[in-house]
């Protein structure tokens, strides 16, 4: 069976997306400072794509002729700085600069890297007392 074209317009849209929203642009480039301070942006990245086409018949075809093609495609992306992740030293801090968190969800992926420097500090507090 022949390939259909619909599938070619959803791989080059697909291709173009992921061109667009690798993952360097969730997570940046690192940015450090002259007093030793790493500043990671972060940012929330939401897309979506659509593509439709249709077959139809054209006058200018020989009977028996594959039918003809339409079709497009569209995306869109939306990228949006919402924090920094600070390095100094062995802590990491989570600085928002985004709106306070919307969900429970989005609650409890601001809290992990704040948890993370808790769970830590036991740890070499357990390492020291041992």
């Amino acid at each position: 069976m022949d390939k259909h074209p619909i599938g070619d317009l959803m791989d080059t849209t697909m291709r173009k997306i992921k061109e667009m929203a690798d993952a360097n642009t969730v997570v940046g480039e690192p940015i450090v400072t002259s007093d030793g301070i790493t500043l990671i942006p972060v940012s929330r990245v939401t897309f979506g794509f659509t593509s439709g086409g249709t077959d139809f018949h054209s006058k200018n075809k020989p009977s028996g002729a594959p039918s003809s093609f339409g079709g497009g495609s569209g995306a869109g992306v939306n990228i949006v700085p919402v924090a920094f992740l600070v390095v100094h030293g062995e802590s990491v801090k989570l600085l928002n600069i985004a709106p306070p968190a919307a969900t429970t969800l989005d609650r409890v992926v601001e809290t992990v890297p704040e948890v993370i420097d808790r769970v830590g500090d036991i740890l070499r507090e357990r390492k020291k007392e041992g």
